[in-house]
């Protein structure tokens, strides 16, 4: 797997951890969470699209 690809996995679970912990909170912040969410889904479709056109297969 690609450096690009591994680095992109990394935001991804950083992203879903700040997601958790804050809709672990006893008051969520619903801008926030939209904003996690938004980024989360952003990461993921460059990491779908890395694996679409092969790039994510090739060491950089």
């Amino acid at each position: 797997m690609s450096d690009r690809f591994f680095s992109l996995l990394s935001k991804h679970q950083r992203f879903d951890d700040a997601l958790q912990a804050e809709q672990n909170r006893a008051a969520p912040d619903t801008a926030r969470l939209q904003y996690l969410k938004r980024m989360k889904l952003r990461i993921k479709d460059r990491m779908v699209q890395l694996m679409r056109t092969g790039r994510a297969l090739q060491s950089s």
